[in-house]
Order: C-alpha cells, then structure tokens, then sequence
C-alpha cells in the first residue's frame, strides 16, 4: 500500500506532527464515515453540500440527482475538495486559549469522473453497502428509471490529507498554569437510537436484521 503524497495542497503546517501519510489511515477514516462534505466553487462564490459516500478500492463514490447543477458541475469537470471528520471530544484546557477539540480528518481533493451506465447499478449497490449494510436484500431492486435519474461519480484518493490528533495531550508538566481548574476531556461519540418503524408499515413487522446491524455497527465505531 502507497504512502500519501505530499503536495502543496495536502501537506499539514499546522500541527503538522499529526498528519498521517500512509494511506490504511485515509481508508479507516473513510470506511468509518457516512458522509462527507463536498466543496466546489459556482459562480465565483464557495458552495459546500454534504453528501452520503462509500469508498470502492482507491475510489470515494458519491451520488446525486442527474438534475442537480451542483453535481452536474462536478461531473463537467469542477474542481472539488471533500472532507470527512470525526470529532472525538472537547479538550477542557486550564485556558480558552489551550482548550480545543480532538479530532481525525481527512480532506481530498480532485476532480470526479462520472461512473457510466453499465457501471452505475453496481456502483449504487456498493453506496448502499456502506450506508445500510444488507438492505438491498430486504427491498425491491431499483429500477431503470431510478438509475437513470441518479448520477454516481468517482472521486480518486489519490490526493488527500489525514491529520489524526485523537493521542494529543490536554496539558504539559510545568506549564504555569492553577492545577486547582479542572483540565480534562469530554469524549464524543454518535450513537444509534432505537429503530422507530413507519406509521405506514403492516402492523407486527419486524425491525429487518439490516437495521440492527447498522446500529450495532454504528455503536462499535462511535463515528459516522
């Protein structure tokens, strides 16, 4: 596996110590991830949208409607930047100006290309593999006006920086400061809640297994 490369757009100044390079740690923050978000610039004015993703080998897959100008942009060319973070606690310093946040995140950067038609049902199945693992088993299958309407593009890792700050310290010894304030951290996590069944759905049915392991799933990562 190929380590990240190290360009004006991806290099780290800030805190640099924590960026990571090798790309298993692009990957674990992706595959961890059920959205994104995604920049572009339209019309001389930033837009940024968040987006649901799935990662197929060294590709991020994203999808939208066909009628969408921000994707259809995107799919003429634009360039874009996407970033995924997964915030795990508020670090409680004995000063506003040494308290912050514990975080990974990656950031990508390039231009998509569209998934043609052969390729698209294929590529949206993989989408909802990452999303609801399972479900696809559990409903009808699309249909060809459903996969028309949708527009899957690829986005390339090839280009992308990860900073992982999640072993940073909250204090150092012989900083000054009054050890009589609390300093600490806050840990954070998304949880899944109980499933809540549609008004509609036939009395007496069950919450499919699919659910259930998207909730587990969510609850063993702590992010999305």
């Amino acid at each position: 596996m190929t380590e990240l490369p190290l360009t004006t757009l991806t290099r780290v100044r800030r805190g640099a110590h924590h960026q990571r390079t090798d790309r298993a740690a692009l990957y674990d923050i992706v595959d961890n991830a059920l959205y994104a978000t995604v920049a572009i610039v339209r019309d001389d004015r930033p837009v940024a949208l968040p987006v649901g993703i799935g990662r197929d080998g060294d590709d991020l897959l994203i999808h939208g409607s066909t009628g969408s100008d921000f994707f259809r942009r995107i799919a003429a060319g634009a360039a874009l930047s996407l970033t995924i973070t997964h915030l795990l606690g508020l670090k409680y310093a004995r000063s506003l100006f040494d308290s912050s946040m514990r975080y990974r995140c990656a950031v990508v950067h390039g231009v998509a290309s569209v998934v043609p038609p052969e390729e698209k049902e294929a590529a949206l199945l993989a989408l909802s593999e990452h999303l609801m693992p399972g479900r696809s088993a559990d409903v009808r299958a699309m249909t060809a006006r459903e996969i028309a309407a949708t527009m899957v593009l690829r986005v390339p890792l090839a280009e992308a920086s990860v900073k992982d700050n999640a072993g940073s310290l909250v204090e150092v010894d012989d900083d000054g400061e009054d050890r009589a304030v609390w300093a600490g951290m806050l840990p954070l996590r998304v949880v899944a809640g109980e499933p809540i069944t549609s008004p509609q759905t036939a009395a007496d049915t069950p919450v499919p297994e699919s659910v259930r392991r998207a909730a587990a799933r969510i609850a063993a990562s702590g992010t999305a």
